[in-house]
């Protein structure tokens, strides 16, 4: 289970990535077994407008790749400033969540979700006021997070499934 230590080049992503940014998702989603549809599948469209709203707010998303010359991109993270009311211990009253955290799985095992993942964190630290960040792991994910620092919150989140 070693990763091969190659240089990697992050980069944010622009309006031009949101195509790569939705595949990039429906590869996470049906890793984790979630049925994705074809290219058609409304959910598509719903996702690419929703990332390119985003990326026009630096200050509160952002999202970071790798591409890889032969197949495009291949590796990417995503994180979002969400307003919260404030307390004590976060003054600003904005969490951090991290979603998409994914890799082709042709170029898994090669720190490129490492990378995409340390980035976003420096953004969060260095260009937010954000002081807690969230995210959900799968168990394939869960040792990257550990190794960052991440931990069970001292309050365990609980989830309400309203609608279809």
């Amino acid at each position: 289970m070693s990763l091969q230590h190659i240089d990697v080049c992050v980069r944010r992503a622009t309006l031009d990535d949101v195509p790569a940014l939705v595949r990039m998702r429906a590869l996470m989603l049906s890793d984790m077994g979630m049925q994705t549809g074809d290219a058609d599948a409304p959910w598509r469209a719903a996702s690419a407008l929703w990332f390119s709203e985003r990326l026009l707010l630096p200050d509160e998303f952002a999202a970071f790749l790798v591409a890889d010359p032969e197949l495009g991109v291949v590796a990417s993270a995503v994180g979002a400033c969400d307003a919260h009311a404030p307390s004590p211990a976060n003054p600003s009253g904005l969490h951090g969540h991290i979603s998409n955290v994914s890799t082709d799985p042709r170029r898994r095992r090669r720190g490129y979700a490492r990378a995409c993942l340390d980035a976003l964190l420096t953004w969060f630290r260095e260009e937010t006021p954000v002081t807690v960040v969230d995210l959900n792991a799968t168990g394939d994910g869960a040792g990257l997070y550990e190794s960052f620092g991440f931990a069970a919150p001292r309050h365990p989140a609980l989830q309400l499934r309203t609608g279809a």
